[in-house]
């Protein structure tokens, strides 16, 4: 039996990741921050699987993860951790680049320094190409990257730390840039989620507005579920390398929202607000992905089209808030 380790576990994609590799008979060690509320919500349904296991642990805490390793011995290590929201990392960025960028310099120091390193897979980001110029089918691998956030900084940093110990250290580290990826399981902070959310609550009745900021920031959005496949076959590749995993396809906030309340079949004049409070001081207008090479070398393309996506996310809401 496998064995594989996922920092981030109570998230979104560590979340989904989990249940991908239960059902392929892995022995899944998950690793969650300490905090005074609970919030194993998105791994309640396999929680008491016997195949999973949840441990305490912290990006700044050298010392446990080496325990860990040696606890455990992995094959594979995912690392998913981290403060991930673009907005708040301006209002954080020592906290988000410490955890983002030196938390994964403490984690790629201790496997390197095992006698048997695991495979490890790094959470990268479309975030890292901020505002340069995409190209007409989108952003590659080898796209020209200007983060526009310390968030994204701190990807970027990431990242390249990861190819530098993959050729210095011969260790299996692959990155994927992940583009946009939305899902039922992500957190009511991020727009996606919080349209849903809004939607779902404004036609059970229980609240009135939805205040929102910039409508007209282009995203390829996909769905999580399918990403964390694609993390697992990097892993699988017998040569470790970076991938764009994406939709190839584009859509302003503007049109998710559309999606979501033609829907829901509530009005945007009536309920929605633009609050300028919601803006980030640096905007990324665009961010298209070409997961070209992925698809070539992994076999890996989406199955969750946009319009999916959208009625998946409000219709998950409606079930759980309505109950």
């Amino acid at each position: 039996m496998k064995t594989a380790i996922i920092t981030g576990v109570t998230g979104q994609d560590g979340s989904y990741l989990s249940e991908f590799l239960l059902s392929k008979g892995y022995r899944v060690v998950g690793l969650k921050r300490r905090t005074s509320l609970i919030n194993t919500d998105r791994v309640d349904s396999f929680y008491d699987d016997p195949n999973f296991i949840l441990e305490y642990w912290d990006l700044n805490d050298v010392g446990s993860l080496y325990r860990l390793l040696k606890k455990y011995n992995p094959q594979e290590f995912y690392n998913l951790a981290a403060q991930s929201h673009v907005r708040v990392s301006f209002d954080i960025p020592e906290h988000t680049v410490d955890g983002v960028a030196l938390g994964l310099l403490r984690i790629l120091e201790a496997i390197r320094n095992q006698d048997d390193p695991p495979r490890f897979y790094q959470a990268s980001s479309s975030e890292m190409y901020g505002d340069a110029p995409c190209p007409p089918t989108g952003y590659t691998e080898d796209s020209k990257m200007t983060p526009a956030s310390p968030y994204a900084c701190a990807k970027l940093f990431s990242h390249n730390l990861v190819r530098n110990y993959r050729e210095s250290y011969d260790i299996h580290a692959s990155s994927g840039i992940l583009f946009n990826h939305e899902s039922p399981r992500r957190g009511e902070t991020f727009v996606t989620r919080k349209i849903t959310r809004a939607a779902a609550r404004i036609k059970l009745g229980l609240q009135t507005e939805l205040h929102l900021g910039n409508l007209d920031a282009m995203r390829d959005w996909g769905y999580a579920g399918d990403y964390v496949e694609a993390m697992w076959m990097m892993l699988q590749a017998s040569t470790p390398d970076d991938y764009v995993i994406s939709t190839g396809e584009t859509h302003t906030v503007r049109e998710f929202l559309e999606e979501v309340f033609n829907h829901a079949e509530l009005s945007i004049e009536k309920h929605v607000r633009i609050d300028k409070k919601y803006f980030r001081p640096h905007e990324v207008p665009l961010l298209l992905g070409d997961s070209t090479k992925a698809h070539q070398q992994l076999g890996w393309k989406p199955q969750i089209k946009f319009k999916n996506l959208t009625a998946l996310m409000y219709e998950e809401d409606f079930i759980n808030i309505k109950h």
